[in-house]
């Protein structure tokens, strides 16, 4: 059996400000090449587990066992796109090239081509001001794109969005996925969310944030309204949604 992308073992995190940890005896695989949701109540630790993750923050103790000794090249969506205002779309998803040493004329084909998969390939030069909140989040999911990560943190991203804005930004990952072979790790509120994006969907339960349980999710060929409407979604929604209501009744 392939060892995890990522083995998170009895992760702790206290912070000084706050009475009971953010998360404690935290335990969870990353399995390379899937699509794994992170849901659970507000205040579970949820953002905490990604800022973990992605290297952000520290824990008091625990560890995370990476499979290759080392962290790969992650990338991170955040809630809000946090755009430069004064930057265009291409500057703006140049950012970690640029950041990296590599000039503007050799990335240019990255940055394109980042752009185009999350349909925004004809707005290179558009200023964040000129575009919907749907059009700066898959600006911001190009940017974390465009170095090509391994793994995929994303927080919430699509929580402010409309609901058809938001199922549409859903396809969209799905689509980036399956081109891709980074391994994504979505945070999200929405049982409806988990339901259609994962393969597994890790639940948590509040004071202190652990791991309650995690479910598997069978995915056939049917996406989008296809998907949506079946009875095989509805069983996901339904089992999601009980063993969220079970994390939380045990939650201290």
């Amino acid at each position: 059996m392939t060892a995890p992308l990522a083995s998170l073992r009895d992760l702790r995190l206290a912070f000084a400000d706050r009475g009971a940890p953010a998360l404690d005896d935290l335990r969870l695989d990353i399995i390379s090449g899937e699509t794994l949701c992170v849901l659970g109540p507000s205040g579970c630790g949820k953002s905490t587990l990604l800022r973990l993750v992605a290297g952000l923050e520290k824990p008091n103790s625990g560890q995370i066992l990476w499979r290759d000794g080392a962290p790969p090249r992650i990338g991170f969506v955040f809630q809000e796109p946090t755009l430069m205002p004064w930057a265009d779309l291409f500057a703006n998803v140049y950012l970690p090239l640029r950041l990296a040493g590599i000039r503007r004329r050799d990335a240019a084909p990255r940055v394109e081509e980042a752009l185009a998969r999350v349909g925004l390939g004809d707005r290179l030069r558009a200023l964040p001001r000129e575009l919907s909140g749907g059009m700066k989040m898959r600006a911001s999911i190009a940017r974390a794109l465009v170095d090509e990560p391994e793994l995929l943190l994303l927080d919430e991203p699509f929580a402010a969005l409309d609901e058809i804005t938001r199922w549409q930004l859903n396809d969209t990952l799905l689509d980036v996925r399956r081109k891709s072979a980074a391994t994504v790790v979505f945070v999200t509120h929405s049982v409806y969310e988990s339901a259609y994006l994962a393969d597994r969907v890790a639940i948590m339960r509040a004071r202190p944030g652990r791991i309650d349980s995690i479910l598997g999710l069978e995915r056939g060929a049917a996406r989008g309204l296809a998907l949506r409407r079946s009875a095989a979604f509805a069983e996901d929604c339904a089992r999601i949604g009980e063993g969220l209501q079970q994390a939380m009744g045990r939650a201290a």
